[in-house]
């Protein structure tokens, strides 16, 4: 049963019989979302490429909500670690009706496009661009012949704000962001009508990017002048809330969407209210 409380969109185990596989998934958005999703029925295939931590996770998700979290260590930047990554996923589970394709990194912070050192742009454009890429393109292949109805699976992108209004200070950051857009687009056109392919483009949220730190983040938020519309920082939950419902039968008609999940930064412009920090 659909319910919708004025809050927030929940569903009671729609999710049973159903498996998912988060990239990213030890930590932050990935990590809450891969709760979520277990308490309404998925069993998880989670993958990070931080071993204690994915190991950590997944006892604690399993334990909390009895099922069944398989735990794969993988490097998503390299061909070879998720080929076998998916070939293990699709052995472990009957099947990946969810892809939440989350896994990132964020270096890079205070130098312009000019002057990023060619380290920094092959790793952040491998990991977050081409890591998107080669986990949508091992999955996709096994998800599409899948027998579920009216959709063989759904894939979640995570890029960004900052893939759509550029931050001078992060530029490799935002063009792998950007180019994440561009993939959802082309991967949603390819694989429909099999697979419904959409993206969260979160804003400014407490996460590992900022060291799991408001004050961290807000600390950016006042070098780059981003004042909120809706005057708070985004928390996890509120990417988790629009990952619930992509992965619901409530989406069942978008693909190749890029929501925005930044409290009005992007979309709204300059604001009528900001956080209170003096900025």
């Amino acid at each position: 049963m659909l319910k919708f409380n004025g809050e927030i969109f929940t569903m009671e185990r729609f999710l049973e019989g159903k498996g998912a596989l988060i990239t990213g998934g030890a930590s932050g958005f990935g990590k809450g979302v891969a709760f979520e999703y277990a308490k309404r029925g998925a069993d998880l295939v989670l993958v990070d490429i931080n071993e204690n931590m994915l190991e950590e996770t997944s006892k604690l998700i399993e334990t909390e909500t009895k099922q069944k979290v398989i735990p794969i260590t993988c490097d998503v930047s390299q061909a070879n670690q998720v080929k076998k990554m998916s070939k293990q996923a699709f052995e472990e589970l009957d099947n990946i009706f969810i892809l939440f394709n989350n896994a990132g990194i964020g270096p890079g912070y205070g130098k312009d496009i000019l002057k990023v050192d060619e380290k920094i742009w092959n790793s952040t454009i491998d990991v977050n661009l081409k890591g998107q890429w080669l986990v949508s393109k091992f999955i996709c292949r096994n998800m599409r012949k899948q027998s579920f109805e009216p959709l063989a699976g759904k894939v979640i992108h995570t890029s960004s704000d900052m893939g759509m209004v550029v931050d001078i200070t992060v530029p490799v950051y935002c063009i792998s962001k950007a180019g994440i857009i561009t993939l959802m687009q082309l991967l949603a056109k390819t694989l429909a009508p099999k697979i419904a392919v959409n993206a969260i483009s979160p804003g400014y949220h407490v996460t590992g990017i900022y060291a799991n730190s408001e004050e961290t983040m807000v600390k950016t938020m006042k070098i780059g002048n981003v004042k909120t519309p809706l005057n708070r920082v985004g928390t996890v939950e509120d990417i988790v809330n629009i990952a619930l419902f992509l992965a619901s039968s409530a989406s069942n008609f978008i693909t190749g969407h890029n929501f925005v999940i930044d409290g009005g930064i992007v979309e709204v412009g300059v604001p009528a209210n900001y956080l209170k920090t003096d900025f």
